[in-house]
C-alpha cells in the first residue's frame, strides 16, 4: 500500500460546478437546536429544524472558500460574487416568513471595497416575487443591497471580496431572548430551482478519482451533521474507499429532547432533522453500492443526560469524557438508559431497512469508565442495587480478590448489557448482523491488568457477536506496533473469535499539527490486513479530509523489493558518484542563484569492474532476470558508507516510542531503511535500551517511552535499496576477456 498527504490546492484533475450548487451548503446553529440540509435534486435542497429556544437561529451557508472537502477535491476559492446572479423558489413552514420582522435574511460577511471588514443584511422579501412562504427570488450580486425597508434604508453590497453568506432561518416567536420555548418546535425550508448565471457563476473542483483500495471507511454524524450527505459520501467514493461503511450515529446530535431539555424515547428516538439526514444519507449509501453500519455508542452528551442515567465514581461524580464540552457514559445496569438505547437501535435500523440496506449494527466502544487517576465509574444507584460493587479506589496495580470479584460481577452487567442491545437489534431487524468495537489500550491497559474483567468480560466471548473489531490509535500514534500486536492476539484469544471474524479500525489524527501519524496509521492497516482480518478501515472520513491523506494499492508493484544482497563481491575500480539535482542560474554579471530540488544525495553506482571470471558473469545475467531489470529492488553494501556506531536518532518527549534510523552528513540527515539484521544496538541516555525491535523500515521501537530531553542514540550497518539503472544489461564475453571492464549501473531506491 502507498499514501499521500495532500496539501490544498493539489487537484490535479480539475472539474466544473456552478455556484450555489446545493450539496455545498452547510448550515450551523447553536446548541442545543438542532438542523441538517439534504440535497432533494440536483437543483434543491432541504433544511430541517428543531428549535427549542426562543433566540435559536439557524444558518445555511454558502462558504468561498471550500473548508470541508479533501484537497483533491475540494471546489477553488472564489471571492468575488459581482458577475453572479442567484435565483430560486422558496418554500417554507414552521419558520418565521420571509415577509415579518427577524424574516430570513441573506447576511453577507467580507470586505468593502476599501478592504476594511462588513456584513451586510439582505432581506429576501425585497428580491421575492410570491407569498411569504412560497416565492421566487432572485439576486443579482452586483446590484444588491441590505436593509430592511427599500430604497429609504437602503445599504449597497460590495460583493467582491466575500468570505460567506447564509440564510437565517428562525422559530415563530423569535425575540432573541435567552429562555426556552414552550415547546419544540419544527421548521422546513425548501429551496428548489436552484440557479446561478453570469461570467462568474462557474468555478473549478477538484475530481481525482483513487482506484478503490480495498479499505473501508468510518466516519460519525457528530463531525459531518453539517455538511449533505451527497457531499459526503462523494469524497468516500472519490477516495476509493468501498464497501462497508461505519457511521458512528454520534453522542450529542441525534437525539430528541423532552421538555426537561433531557434526552428521550417520547415523540421518537430521533429529532426530525437528524431524522431526515440519515434518510438521505441510507438512500445514497444504497444507490453508491455501500453497506453501513450503524455505529451506536453508551456515550451520551452530559448537557442533556438524564442523572440516573450516568455512571459515576464512588464519590457521586459522573463519568465524564475529556471532551469540551464533555459527555458521559450510560450506566448498563440502568435498565431506563438502556431501554433508550434499544430505541435508538431501533431508529436506526428502521431507516435501513426502508432504504433496503442490510441490518448491521456495531456496538461502539462499551465500557465502564475509568476516571484519570484509576478511578472505576462502578457506583451509580443502578450499578450498585445490581451486582453490589465493593470499594474499589484504583484499579492500577494488584487487586485483592474481592475488589477483582466486583470487576466480574460489572463485566457481567456489561455483558448483560450489549446482549440485550443485540437481542433488541434483532427483533427490530432479524438476521442483523452485530458488532463489537473493543478499544485496545483501555481495556487492556498494562497499567491496569485487572480492569478487562470489567471491559473485555468473558460474556462476550464468540459466539456473542458476528464480528470482534478492534482499534488501538493511542499505541498505533506512539509507535508501538509491538504492543497492537500482542493487544490484538490477546483479544482475539480470549474471546474466542478468529481472524477471519475480526475487522480492524485504523487512525486516528486528533488534530492538524500530528498529521505526520499518518504514517503509522497506514502501516497498522497494512498489517491487520496481512493478518487477514475480514475488513479494516480507517478512522475517521473528517480527519482523512482535513489532512488530505490517500492512500492506495500498487506500492508493492511500484517500490517492488526482493530483500536479497548483490550477488558479487565489489571490486577496487567500482564507481560510487552521490548527486544531486541543483539548477543554477547564472546573471550577466556572474552572480549566480541555485536552487537544490533534492533534500539528500541520491547515489549511482557501477559495480561492473567487480566482475572477475565467466562464472561472475553468468551469476550477474540470472541476478538481472530474476529482478526483472530495474522492476524489482535490492540490497548493496557501500563499500565506503556502510555503518555507524554512534549516532542520534531523536530525543524523548515522555510518550514518543519510535524512531527513524538515519545516517547524518554535517547538518544533512539520511533515512536507513535497510539496517543489517542484528546490527543494530540502541542506546538511551548513555545506557544500552532495555528493551527494543526493529521495524521493517528501519524504525526502532522502544519497549519504553525515554524522559523529555533524553538522547536516543544507535549504531548499526546497513544496506543501501537499488535497482538496476537499465532494461538492457550488455556484457560481452570477447570484451571481458579482452581486459574491458563491463559497465553495470545500479541506481539507490528512495524509501523514505
Amino acid at each position: 500500500m502507498g499514501y499521500w498527504l495532500a496539501p490544498p490546492g493539489s487537484a490535479k484533475q480539475i472539474g466544473f460546478v456552478k455556484r450555489f450548487d446545493p450539496r455545498f451548503w452547510t448550515v450551523n446553529f447553536p446548541r442545543p437546536m438542532m438542523a441538517s440540509v439534504v440535497t432533494t435534486a440536483p437543483d434543491a435542497l432541504r433544511v430541517d429544524c428543531v428549535f427549542y429556544r426562543e433566540d435559536d437561529l439557524a444558518g445555511l451557508i454558502w462558504e468561498a472558500e471550500d473548508r470541508h472537502d479533501h484537497p483533491l477535491l475540494a471546489y477553488e476559492t472564489a471571492r468575488d460574487f459581482r458577475e453572479c446572479r442567484l435565483s430560486f423558489r422558496w418554500r417554507s413552514g414552521g419558520v418565521v416568513p420571509l415577509d415579518a420582522v427577524n424574516g430570513p435574511t441573506l447576511t453577507i460577511e467580507g470586505r468593502d471595497a476599501d478592504g476594511h471588514p462588513r456584513a451586510w443584511y439582505v432581506r429576501l422579501w425585497n428580491y421575492a416575487v410570491g407569498t411569504p412562504e412560497d416565492a421566487s427570488v432572485a439576486i443579482d450580486f452586483a446590484r444588491v443591497d441590505g436593509g430592511f425597508v427599500l430604497p429609504g434604508e437602503a445599504d449597497p453590497v460590495w460583493a467582491g471580496d466575500v468570505d460567506r453568506m447564509f440564510v437565517s432561518m428562525v422559530p415563530p416567536g423569535y425575540d432573541g431572548v435567552d429562555a426556552a420555548l414552550p415547546q419544540a418546535a419544527e421548521g422546513w425550508v425548501e429551496l428548489t430551482g436552484v440557479a446561478c448565471e453570469g461570467p462568474g457563476s462557474v468555478i473549478a473542483i477538484g475530481d481525482a478519482v483513487v482506484p478503490p483500495h480495498g479499505a473501508g471507511i468510518a466516519g460519525g454524524y457528530d463531525d459531518s451533521y453539517n455538511l449533505t450527505p451527497a457531499r459526503l459520501l462523494r469524497q468516500a467514493l472519490h477516495l476509493g474507499y468501498r464497501g462497508s461503511l461505519i457511521h458512528y450515529v454520534g453522542m450529542s446530535h441525534y437525539f430528541r429532547l423532552g421538555p426537561d431539555g433531557m434526552a428521550t424515547l417520547e415523540g421518537g428516538a430521533l429529532n426530525v432533522a437528524c431524522a431526515a439526514w440519515h434518510r438521505d444519507f441510507a438512500g445514497r449509501a444504497r444507490e453508491l453500492g455501500y453497506e453501513p453500519i450503524w455505529s451506536l455508542s453508551f456515550e451520551l452528551f452530559d448537557a442533556h443526560c438524564p442523572e440516573g442515567w450516568k455512571q459515576r465514581a464512588a464519590d457521586g461524580s459522573p463519568a465524564l469524557t475529556g471532551w469540551v464540552p464533555p459527555s458521559t457514559l450510560l450506566s448498563p445496569a440502568n435498565p431506563q438508559a438502556m431501554a433508550y438505547l434499544h430505541g435508538v437501535a431501533r431508529a436506526f435500523l428502521a431507516i435501513g431497512e426502508a432504504a433496503g440496506i442490510a441490518p448491521r449494527l456495531q456496538i461502539g466502544e462499551p465500557w465502564w469508565w475509568v476516571t484519570g487517576d484509576g478511578r472505576p465509574c462502578l457506583y451509580d444507584a443502578a450499578a450498585v442495587a445490581a451486582f453490589a460493587p465493593v470499594a474499589v479506589p484504583n484499579v492500577r496495580g494488584a487487586l485483592s480478590t474481592a475488589r477483582r470479584a466486583t470487576l466480574d460481577r460489572a463485566g457481567a452487567s456489561l455483558a448483560a448489557a450489549t446482549a440485550g442491545l443485540v437481542a433488541a437489534a434483532r427483533d427490530a431487524a432479524p438476521g442483523c448482523e452485530c458488532l463489537l468495537l473493543a478499544y485496545l489500550p483501555s481495556v487492556l491497559d498494562p497499567e491496569a491488568p485487572e480492569i478487562r474483567r470489567a471491559n473485555l468480560p468473558m460474556g462476550w466471548a464468540r459466539p456473542a457477536f458476528d464480528v470482534l473489531q478492534l482499534e488501538d490509535y493511542d499505541w498505533v500514534t506512539a509507535g508501538d506496533a509491538a504492543r497492537t500486536a500482542a493487544g490484538v492476539a490477546e483479544a482475539g484469544a480470549r474471546l474466542g473469535y478468529p481472524v477471519a471474524e475480526q475487522h480492524y479500525l485504523s487512525g486516528f489524527v486528533l488534530r492538524p499539527e500530528d498529521r505526520g501519524q499518518w504514517a503509522p496509521i497506514e502501516a497498522s492497516l497494512g498489517a491487520a490486513r496481512r493478518r487477514g482480518v475480514a475488513a479494516a478501515f480507517v478512522w475517521a472520513l473528517p480527519q482523512v479530509a482535513r489532512d488530505g491523506f490517500v492512500r492506495w494499492d500498487g506500492e508493492d508493484e511500484m517500490q517492488a523489493f526482493d530483500d536479497v544482497q548483490f550477488p558479487l563481491a565489489l571490486g577496487r575500480e567500482v564507481e560510487v558518484a552521490p548527486g544531486f539535482s541543483t539548477a543554477v542560474l547564472t546573471g550577466a554579471g556572474g552572480a549566480e542563484t541555485r536552487n537544490a530540488a533534492w533534500a539528500e544525495a541520491r547515489t549511482t553506482y557501477d559495480v561492473g569492474p567487480g566482475i572477475r571470471s565467466e562464472a561472475d558473469i553468468a551469476t550477474l545475467l540470472a541476478f538481472f532476470r530474476a529482478r526483472l531489470g530495474p522492476a524489482r529492488g535490492f540490497r548493496l553494501r557501500d563499500p565506503f558508507d556502510w555503518g555507524v556506531a554512534d549516532e542520534l536518532l531523536g530525543v524523548g518527549d515522555g510518550v514518543r516510542l519510535r524512531f527513524a534510523l538515519v545516517r547524518r552528513y554535517g547538518e544533512q540527515e539520511r533515512r536507513i531503511t535497510r539496517p543489517v539484521a542484528g546490527s543494530v544496538a540502541v542506546r538511551v541516555g548513555g545506557a544500552a535500551a532495555q528493551g527494543f525491535s526493529v521495524e521493517p523500515g528501519g524504525v526502532v521501537i522502544l519497549d519504553q517511552a525515554p524522559g523529555v530531553g533524553v538522547a536516543v542514540r544507535a549504531g548499526f550497518r546497513f544496506d543501501v535499496p537499488v535497482r538496476f539503472a537499465e532494461d538492457r544489461l550488455r556484457v560481452s564475453l570477447a570484451t571481458f576477456l579482452a581486459g574491458e571492464a563491463a559497465s553495470v549501473p545500479l541506481t539507490e531506491i528512495r524509501e523514505a
